[in-house]
C-alpha cells in the first residue's frame, strides 16, 4: 500500500512538472525607439496561429509548448520583429519606425496598385516596376496615405432627453439586433483603457445577453413582453422593460443556405487579431455547414477578386484549404469587394433560402468607393435584391466601427465585433440562427403613452434607431431585422403622472392650442388606467408588406425586489453603459450598486457571460 502510495506521489509530481514544461509563460514589454510603450502590437508564436497583442502598458503575456522557438513581433509602421525564446521568461522588445510602410502609395486615379500576398492560391509580391515606370500623370493623380495609429472612428451619440407625454405621445424606433458595442467596449477595458463615449451604444450593450422571454405562440415569429418597476438610477421614476423574443428554430431545420464569406485581405489585417482570428472564426463556421448549404470566398485589397466559386457544404477541406491561403497586404478596395460579393450571391442565388454575405473587416477602406454615403448607396441599391448582410469586425488602433455599423444597418444585416476566438463562437456557432438567419425584416417599434400615467419618458439608448412617427405605417422606410432565437430589449425611463419634476418647455404657440404644463389640460393621475400600448410592425423575409401587432398594457408596478432576474440585469447593464458615457442622467448612482444589482440578477448563466460582465464592470469601477 506504502509503495503504491510512493508512486502515485511520483507520478502527480511528473505530472505537474510535465504541465509546466507544456506551458511555460513569456511576458515582456513593447516599445518604439523613443521609448514610448507600444499598443495593439501584434505578438505571434512563428509557425503557428497562436498569438496576443499588446495592452494599454505595452505588456504582453503568452504561453509556449516545448516546440516554440521564436515570437515575432509586428504592427503597422513599424519593421517586425523576431526574437528567439531560448530559456528567457521575459523579452523586452523594442520596435523601429518601417520607412518603407510609411511611404505606401495608394493610387486612386490612372494608376493602379497590385494586391500583396496570396490571391486566389496564387502568391502575390509588390509590383515596385511598376510603379517607378507609371508616367508622370499617373503620379499627379496618386495620393500618399501615411499609417496612422489611433484612427478609430465612431459615429457621435446624442443621448435622448425627457418628452413630454401630451406633446409626444409616440415613441418610434427600429429594432437592434446588433452586439458589437458590447464586445468592442470588452476590448478596450480588458487593456485597461476607457472607451471612447461613442462607442459606447447602450442598446448593444443591454441586447448582448438572452433574456428568456416567452416564445412566439402561433404562426407569428415575434412575441412581446413587458414589466414596469422603480427605476435604479432614480428612485423617483419608474423603469419600463420592453422585450422582444424571435422564434427559435432548429438549426437541422433551417433553409439551405448560399454564404458569401467577403474577407479583408489588405495590409491593415495582418496583425494577430484581424486576419490569423477571422479565419479561424470562419473555419468554425464551414464546420457547422451541411451538405445543402454553398460557400464562396472573395477577397479584396487593392483590387477585389474570387478565391472560391460556390462549394457544397459538404466539401470543407476544399473550403478550408482556399481559407487557409489567405495572407495579408495591401490597400482596401472595400467597395469593389462588396459589388462582386453581391453579384456572387445573386448568381448563386436560392429561392426561399438563407441568401447572406458575411464580411469580415476592420472598415478601413480607402481605394474606389469609400466613403460612409458611398457606401451607403452601394448596400441600399443591393439590398432590394433579397440577399442579406453579416457583418464581423476585427482589430484595433484603425478601426472604423462607424462605416461597419452603417454599412450592416442599410444592408439589411446584422453587426458583431470579434475580439477573441470565444466570441467568434458565440456569435458564429451557439448564435448561429439569429446571426445568420432572417425570420423577420424591417421591424420597428411604436409606443403610445398614456397621460394618465405618464408625464414624460426616455428612450434609453438607440439613439441612432429612431424613426419619424409617420415611418412606422411607411412599407418603405428600412429597419432593423430579427434572426431566429433572437431577443430585443428596450428600457424607458419614466416620469409618472402627477409628479411635480418639471419638463423641459417651449414657449407657448401662437396658431393653435398647446398644452400647458401647469393647466388644466393635463388630465389627472390615473394609477388603475392603462400605462401604453405597444405596437409592432414587421415583414416576413420574403414579404413587400408589413404586419402590424398591437398590445394594450396595464402596467402593473412591482418593487424593485419583486422584479425579475431579466429586469433587473438589464437595468444594471444600462447604468453601467451611463457611467462609462458619463451620462447626466444616472449622477445618483455609482458602480457599487451596479455591481449588486448585477450579482443579484444573475440568475442562470450557463455560458458565463453574466459573470463575465460583473468581472468587466469590477475592472471599470477604477476610472
Amino acid at each position: 500500500m506504502k509503495a503504491r502510495a510512493k508512486t502515485m506521489i511520483i507520478l502527480l509530481i511528473l505530472g505537474i512538472t510535465g504541465l509546466n514544461a507544456r506551458n511555460r509563460w513569456v511576458s515582456g514589454t513593447v516599445s518604439d525607439e523613443n521609448g514610448q510603450k507600444l499598443i495593439g502590437v501584434s505578438v505571434v508564436i512563428k509557425g503557428s496561429t497562436r498569438g496576443t497583442v499588446t495592452d494599454a502598458r505595452g505588456h504582453y503575456q503568452i504561453a509556449l509548448m516545448p516546440k516554440d522557438s521564436h515570437l515575432q513581433f509586428s504592427m503597422i509602421a513599424f519593421e517586425t520583429v523576431e526574437v528567439e525564446v531560448g530559456t528567457q521568461s521575459r523579452i523586452d522588445v523594442v520596435m523601429a519606425a518601417s520607412a518603407s510602410e510609411l511611404e505606401e502609395v495608394v493610387v486612386t486615379g490612372k494608376g493602379s496598385v497590385s494586391l500583396l500576398g496570396r490571391f486566389s492560391g496564387h502568391s502575390v509580391s509588390h509590383n515596385r516596376r511598376m510603379m517607378k515606370t507609371a508616367s508622370p500623370m499617373a503620379y499627379a493623380d496618386c495620393e500618399m496615405v501615411p499609417l496612422l495609429h489611433n484612427t478609430e472612428n465612431y459615429t457621435s451619440i446624442h443621448e435622448n432627453g425627457f418628452k413630454d407625454v401630451l406633446r409626444h405621445p409616440l415613441s418610434t424606433f427600429s429594432v437592434d439586433v446588433d452586439r458589437a458595442s458590447y464586445a468592442n467596449v470588452r476590448r478596450f477595458l480588458n487593456a485597461g483603457q476607457r472607451p471612447p463615449a461613442d462607442a459606447v451604444r447602450i442598446e448593444e450593450l443591454i441586447n448582448y445577453f438572452d433574456y428568456d422571454y416567452p416564445e412566439p405562440v402561433g404562426s407569428r415569429p415575434l412575441s412581446v413582453y413587458t414589466e414596469l418597476s422603480v427605476c435604479p438610477w432614480n428612485t423617483a421614476h419608474h423603469l419600463l422593460h420592453v422585450g422582444l423574443q424571435g422564434k427559435r428554430i432548429d438549426k437541422r431545420k433551417l433553409p439551405a443556405s448560399n454564404l458569401v464569406f467577403l474577407i479583408d485581405v489588405s495590409g491593415s489585417m495582418s496583425s494577430a487579431n484581424k486576419l490569423p482570428l477571422l479565419k479561424r472564426a470562419y473555419r468554425m463556421l464551414v464546420k457547422e455547414l451541411r451538405p445543402e448549404d454553398r460557400v464562396a470566398i472573395v477577397v479584396y485589397a487593392g483590387a477585389a477578386g474570387m478565391v472560391l466559386e460556390s462549394t457544397p457544404g459538404n466539401k470543407k477541406e476544399h473550403i478550408l484549404q482556399a481559407l487557409d491561403m489567405l495572407e495579408a497586404g495591401g490597400s482596401t478596395a472595400g467597395g469593389a469587394g462588396l459589388k462582386l460579393a453581391y453579384k456572387v450571391a445573386q448568381e448563386n442565388y436560392i429561392e426561399g433560402g438563407n441568401n447572406r454575405i458575411v464580411l469580415a473587416s476592420d472598415g478601413d477602406f480607402n481605394v474606389g468607393l469609400s466613403s460612409n454615403s458611398e457606401m451607403e448607396r452601394l448596400v441600399e441599391a443591393k439590398r432590394k435584391a433579397g440577399v442579406f448582410l453579416t457583418v464581423l469586425g476585427f482589430g484595433m488602433g484603425n478601426y472604423k466601427d462607424d462605416r461597419m455599423e452603417l454599412i450592416a444597418d442599410k444592408g439589411n444585416g446584422n453587426y458583431a465585433y470579434i475580439d477573441n476566438i470565444q466570441e467568434a463562437r458565440k456569435v458564429l456557432i451557439s448564435e448561429f440562427g439569429g446571426t445568420l438567419f432572417t425570420i423577420a425584416r424591417d421591424v420597428k417599434f411604436q409606443l403610445e403613452f398614456n397621460p394618465a400615467r405618464v408625464k414624460g419618458y426616455r428612450l434609453v439608448g438607440y439613439e441612432n434607431r429612431l424613426l419619424n412617427d409617420e415611418d412606422f405605417n411607411d412599407d418603405s422606410k428600412d429597419a432593423g431585422e430579427i434572426g431566429a432565437g433572437h431577443t430585443v430589449t428596450a428600457l424607458y425611463e419614466l416620469i409618472p403622472a402627477g409628479s411635480e419634476e418639471e419638463l423641459k418647455d417651449i414657449d407657448p404657440l401662437k396658431y393653435q392650442l398647446s398644452a400647458d404644463h401647469e393647466g388644466e389640460s393635463r388630465p389627472k393621475a390615473d394609477p388603475l388606467a392603462e400605462l401604453l400600448t405597444v405596437k409592432l410592425r414587421y415583414k416576413a423575409p420574403d414579404a413587400e408588406k408589413s404586419t402590424k401587432m398591437e398590445i394594450p398594457v396595464q402596467g402593473k408596478l412591482l418593487d424593485l425586489d419583486k422584479s425579475s432576474d431579466a429586469f433587473r440585469f438589464s437595468a444594471a447593464v444600462a447604468t453601467f453603459g451611463m457611467h462609462l458615457r458619463e451620462s447626466d442622467y444616472c449622477k445618483k448612482t455609482n458602480m457599487e450598486e451596479v455591481l449588486a444589482m448585477a450579482r443579484k440578477a444573475r440568475g442562470k448563466d450557463e455560458e458565463g457571460y453574466r459573470a463575465e460582465f460583473i468581472r468587466l464592470a469590477e475592472s471599470a469601477d477604477e476610472f
